[in-house]
């Protein structure tokens, strides 16, 4: 089939009058539908949470690496706009998927919000328009589920429109790389599809990397965070073995880091959080059963990860024990609930089951995050507390979790009576104090 695109949207597309959507506005949604306003195209967000479009409309970003004056700037300007009304696919030459893709409570895929935006593309389809999945899935989803839903509104693929995968890699809080500065994987289900992939992405990404199929391109992304949760997996398991043997890990890993090959540092900690490291590579998982094939070290992987937030527990729970202390009515401040530094966003953080296990085992928790001012769990509200002086020496244990840039370290390590630091955040502190635990 030819590789060749219609002249019509070629010139449109390269002369920025191409209008682009973005179905999902979350983090990695958000700052791609900027980057494509800011390069010029008219570009409209479409999401169902009413909450999110209201606050794009007046210019307020709730994504940490958009600031509000940028946004209000495209907005201002007629280049980003945002609605909760699907009808505008009609009149969108690109329109990216960006939508969420959890796991169900039986841990197989959840695919629900990509067949959704089909089933609304599907409705509004047109000639000559450019389908993008970005969203995580497994392999075979572009193929299997979203072409033939949009070939049945009879329009071929390759021809009358033009449909690719292309993963996210947007990492949060990451001040070197954002969106239009990582290498972008793009594939189409035809030669065509794959060109016009590239023709739009190019405009607003600066290296992209084509793959020879959909298939191969989602599996690049699952590939990328498979390959990080198992060697998390394999360092939060040598962190419980040093733990008995009395060895510091965290010194093993920077001498073993000094080896100039062969060697990749990964670090230890409370579990792992996010949308992406502790769900792709169980969506790798699911799809090798269907093929049936055992993915050991993935499993193995997920159920160390996911053991570590009940391990701090026990950690804080000994610590305490050593003072004299039950677990049960001590007051113990979390530091850090979002999943990683300097973001926001709490989903699958580990400080959450961290916070759940102990409440139930009746402990009094406060935490502070600066980036998290409140967030519910088992039908609560809790509301991050400042953090001083006395909010650290009325805790019996302060448990570091997420290691925000922010945080006050000398503050924290003058004034706590017991500390738990996950993430070794305290390391630069000088002579190691008998009353600082580390995993």
């Amino acid at each position: 089939m030819s590789d060749r695109l219609p002249e019509k949207l070629r010139k449109k597309i390269e002369n920025r009058k191409a209008r682009v959507g973005v179905i999902g506005l979350g983090y990695v949604g958000l700052p791609l539908a900027a980057e494509f306003a800011k390069a010029g195209f008219r570009t409209t967000g479409i999401d169902v949470d009413a909450g999110r479009v209201k606050r794009i409309k007046a210019g307020r970003s709730y994504i940490t690496d958009i600031s509000s004056s940028e946004l209000s700037g495209l907005v201002k300007k007629g280049l980003l706009s945002a609605t909760t009304r699907s009808k505008v696919l009609k009149d969108l030459d690109g329109v990216v998927i960006c939508v969420p893709t959890p796991l169900r409570k039986s841990r197989d895929p959840d695919i629900s919000y990509i067949v959704s935006a089909a089933e609304a593309l599907a409705k509004h389809l047109h000639r000559h328009q450019v389908i993008i999945l970005e969203s995580t899935t497994y392999p075979g989803t572009t193929r299997e589920v979203i072409l033939p839903m949009l070939e049945a509104t009879g329009l071929k693929v390759g021809k009358d429109f033009f449909l690719g995968f292309s993963p996210e890699r947007i990492d949060p809080g990451n001040p070197t790389y954002g969106t239009s500065t990582i290498p972008k994987v793009i594939s189409g289900v035809t030669p065509a599809c794959r060109r016009a992939v590239e023709l739009l992405y190019s405009q607003v990404i600066r290296k992209l990397v084509p793959v020879s199929s959909t298939d191969v391109a989602e599996m690049v992304k699952l590939l990328e965070n498979t390959f990080r949760s198992v060697n998390i997996g394999l360092v939060n398991e040598l962190a419980l073995m040093c733990d008995r043997m009395g060895i510091n890990v965290w010194e093993v890993i920077e001498a073993a880091k000094t080896k100039p090959f062969g060697f990749m540092p990964f670090y230890p900690g409370p579990g792992i959080g996010g949308h992406c490291i502790p769900l792709d590579p169980l969506y790798l998982s699911w799809k090798a059963k269907l093929h049936g094939f055992e993915a050991r070290f993935i499993e193995l992987a997920s159920q160390v990860n996911g053991a570590m937030p009940e391990y701090v527990v026990s950690r804080v729970a000994q610590g305490l024990n050593a003072k004299g202390r039950s677990l049960k009515g001590s007051r113990v401040l979390i530091l850090g609930v979002a999943y990683k530094r300097g973001v926001t966003d709490v989903r699958e953080s580990p400080a959450l089951e961290i916070i759940h296990h102990l409440i139930r085992k009746g402990a009094r928790v406060r935490y502070h995050d600066p980036f998290v001012p409140s967030f519910r769990t088992d039908g609560t509200t809790l509301r991050s507390a400042p953090l001083t002086p006395r909010t650290l020496r009325s805790a019996d244990c302060v448990v570091i979790v997420t290691d925000h840039e922010a945080l006050d370290k000398r503050l924290v390590a003058k004034h706590s009576r017991l500390i738990l630091d996950t993430r070794n955040a305290l390391r630069n502190l000088g002579r190691r104090s008998k009353k600082i635990s580390r995993l």
